[in-house]
């Protein structure tokens, strides 16, 4: 397995088509969360503000995004034409992202990070 060192780096280290929709996820993710910081966890592309926000990653024929099983469960209908599993989706790279949905689910777990965080001061 490749380390990466950063989110360009992982980027990068695809073909010119599965960087394109890379770039169009992770631009989806920063405008939904613009104060998490992008991190590399479990080899992975992930956003983070108190804890994990959501990971996404490339693979042959679809981009895995993993928004925790919280996220997949709250969304679950509007997953219904995606394969899905408990914390992931798999969009085909040869296919629009549902970047509303998309950006859904990342405010969602912002949102869900938030009072996470909040309850642990308490």
């Amino acid at each position: 397995m490749i380390k990466h060192k950063d989110i360009d780096n992982y980027i990068a280290s695809f073909p010119e088509e599965i960087q394109m929709a890379l770039d169009k996820m992770r631009a989806i993710i920063k405008k939904a969360a613009p104060n998490a910081a992008e991190v590399i966890s479990y080899g992975m592309p992930s956003f983070r503000l108190n804890g994990n926000l959501v990971y996404f990653a490339a693979w042959k024929t679809h981009i895995g995004f993993y928004p925790t099983s919280s996220g997949i469960a709250a969304f679950k209908k509007e997953f219904a034409d995606y394969k899905s599993s408990k914390g992931a989706v798999q969009f085909p790279i040869d296919k629009p992202f549902p970047s509303g949905l998309i950006k859904k689910i990342v405010k969602f777990r912002v949102k869900e990070d938030s009072l996470k965080a909040k309850a642990k001061k308490k």
